[in-house]
């Protein structure tokens, strides 16, 4: 069975192998992770962010958990709060990812299915999620919970993928 958690101090090692994988390709495991940072103070950062303390700038106030399964860290969601300018083109409200091992098992959907709830709870009723327009897996995700294509938006940057926008009711 898959939960969502926040963070913890016992999930260092795991969390950042998960964050190393997820670099590899190209995908952010873990927002501002950097390898000096001490453990403690990330956690504590991010526990910072679902109540919108020292965000950076252009950041909402977010809530980040690791989906875990049997004790394993299997992937993570990031639930924001609101929506700002490039939040409500390109991020949307809720991101998600597994890890390489763990696809194919249902826990993408699963995490979308506990994230959603999530936002619900913070009062978002109507919610943005994207993905790439060439990501198969998320489409059927994101669609499977109800997600209602608004558009279609091409790259910003050149050879960069087009991003579909769902909308969830």
């Amino acid at each position: 069975m898959l939960r969502l958690r926040p963070v913890r101090l016992d999930d260092e090692t795991e969390f950042r192998a998960g964050h190393e994988q997820m670099a590899d390709e190209g995908f952010a495991f873990g927002f501002l992770l950097d390898p000096e940072t001490p453990w403690r103070d990330y956690v504590s950062m991010l526990a910072g962010f679902a109540s919108g303390s020292n965000l950076p700038d252009g950041w909402v106030p977010n809530t980040f958990l690791v989906a875990e399964v049997d004790g394993q860290i299997v992937g993570r969601a990031s639930v924001r709060h609101e929506l700002n300018e490039f939040l409500a083109r390109r991020g949307g409200h809720i991101g998600y990812c597994v890890l390489a091992a763990h696809r194919r098992r249902g826990y993408a959907t699963e995490i979308l299915r506990q994230a959603l709830v999530v936002a619900r709870s913070l009062g978002v009723d109507r919610v943005l999620v994207t993905c790439d327009d060439d990501n198969i897996g998320s489409i059927k995700v994101i669609e499977t919970w109800g997600g209602k294509l608004d558009s279609v938006l091409t790259g910003d940057e050149p050879g960069s993928a087009p991003l579909r926008r769902y909308w969830i009711d």
